[in-house]
């Protein structure tokens, strides 16, 4: 059978069901469908962990979150997060995880009144290949998953995380504790989302004062050639 094929029309008729946030998350992020996948990257110490506690308190107001919680598990530096971001007061709405298999949050989802949004921290440490991820977002389409990346170098670690990098339609990338959308629902590319403010003020004094001691060390240097 001739699979469907949509007219400009039709397309343009068609309407989505996006998260109904305001203030600094839709200006960071625009509007981006219930249902959207994210992929979060960021190097270590970057403020990346508390970004995704802060995006996960904000979703409990839209419907369930289940962390998977593959990287921390439930250590002492996680149960801080949840105690800084008041997690507690979203009881009922945000369930941890910490040894799920695929076929565990497959049985979990098909329950009713299952998670709508899943965070999977990290990406690397659950182990999942790329045709069995592929596969569940395929058996879940109005489910919102949330996959979380270590890097190296700058970019997603493994294979399997970089093609799901391009199949995301919501990247977020954190750097010196601001989170920059970089996906398809970028509303403004110098928009960014501050994770600590704190944070950022350090990375922006410490930069500044790397940038002050390479400058008298050119200077000296263009000197003795000259």
């Amino acid at each position: 059978m001739v699979k469907r094929a949509y007219s400009p029309k039709e397309i343009a008729k068609k309407t989505y069901k996006t998260l109904p946030w305001s203030g600094r998350w839709a200006e960071a992020f625009g509007l981006p469908e219930e249902n959207s996948t994210w992929f979060i990257s960021g190097a270590s110490a970057a403020g990346k962990s508390s970004f995704v506690m802060q995006l996960a308190h904000e979703l409990t107001h839209y419907g369930q979150v289940l962390y998977m919680s593959y990287e921390e598990g439930v250590s002492q530096s996680f149960q801080e997060r949840i105690k800084r971001f008041n997690m507690d007061k979203r009881q009922g709405w945000f369930r941890v995880v910490t040894t799920d298999t695929v076929e565990d949050l497959i049985a979990r989802l098909k329950k009713r009144h299952s998670a709508k949004f899943i965070i999977v921290d990290s990406f690397q440490e659950s182990g999942w290949e790329w045709s069995e991820t592929k596969a569940l977002l395929e058996a879940f389409p109005r489910k919102s998953f949330i996959f979380i990346s270590q890097e190296a170098k700058g970019q997603p670690l493994g294979k399997p995380a970089i093609r799901l990098r391009y199949h995301a339609g919501v990247k977020v990338r954190v750097v010196g504790f601001r989170a920059f959308c970089q996906g398809r629902f970028n509303p403004d590319a110098g928009n960014s989302f501050v994770v600590w403010e704190e944070g950022v003020l350090r990375t922006s004094n410490k930069m500044y004062s790397d940038k002050q001691q390479v400058e008298p060390e050119v200077n000296n240097n263009t000197q003795n050639n000259e």
